[in-house]
């Protein structure tokens, strides 16, 4: 079997469709706790050649980008937008639902691109992923959007110059994250808050509060 067939049907096989309870117009491939894939720990899914599987489950910064993207579709309708770490899909999803011109999944884990392209069909929709570490260089694009990236230090500090360059560069970048450790404050500008339905499990609450940020332009 080649290997991006392996990784589709390992998607299949441990995920169910699932609607996330903030963004539930969209239906997604995710784990539960009904799957073998929610119960292994990392020393397991290493053994067996796999990532963590952040394209399994819907995180609360990316629910609400999602639904900021759905309920405001004018800050992509039209334009070119490129979806960083973006894991299942959801919101790439949401801006080619809401009219962009183009959208790009960018994500590092392979996993996650059979997830996103899974998931895409899924609702009706179509976009490019790639298996690619774009960090740092330009981009050709209207909108940036990441939900749920200040959660390492060492992510976030490769992460701040960069969005700092594509605002100043004119880019939209619009963060969607729910109170991460690493998200410079002084670098953002508040744009919606929403109370985010999450997994115990993963998020050790029911309810995260998120807030959609735009990235200033450093001065």
């Amino acid at each position: 079997m080649k290997e991006r067939e392996r990784r589709r049907a390992f998607v299949l096989a441990n995920t169910a469709p699932l609607r996330p309870p903030h963004v539930p117009e969209i239906e997604l491939h995710l784990a539960d706790e009904a799957h073998d894939l929610w119960l292994r720990t990392e020393e397991e899914l290493e053994a067996i050649g796999l990532p963590p599987p952040f394209w399994a489950f819907a995180w609360a910064g990316g629910q609400g980008l999602a639904r900021y993207v759905l309920d405001h579709p004018s800050c992509v309708a039209g334009r070119r937008v490129v979806d960083l770490a973006s894991g299942s899909g959801l919101v790439a999803i949401a801006a080619a639902r809401a009219g962009a011109a183009s959208v790009l999944a960018l994500d590092i884990d392979p996993f996650a691109r059979e997830a996103a392209l899974l998931n895409a069909g899924r609702n009706g929709v179509s976009f490019e992923v790639r298996n690619e570490d774009r960090i740092g260089d330009s981009l050709d694009a209207d909108v940036l959007l990441a939900g749920d990236v200040f959660y390492d230090q060492g992510f976030a500090r490769r992460l701040a110059p960069w969005f700092d360059a594509l605002a100043s560069s004119g880019v939209d970048v619009l963060v969607g994250d729910p109170g991460r450790a690493y998200l410079p404050a002084a670098s953002v500008e508040r744009l919606a808050v929403y109370e985010v339905p999450v997994t115990r499990a993963l998020e050790d609450a029911e309810v995260k509060r998120t807030t959609v940020w735009r990235w200033r332009p450093a001065s």
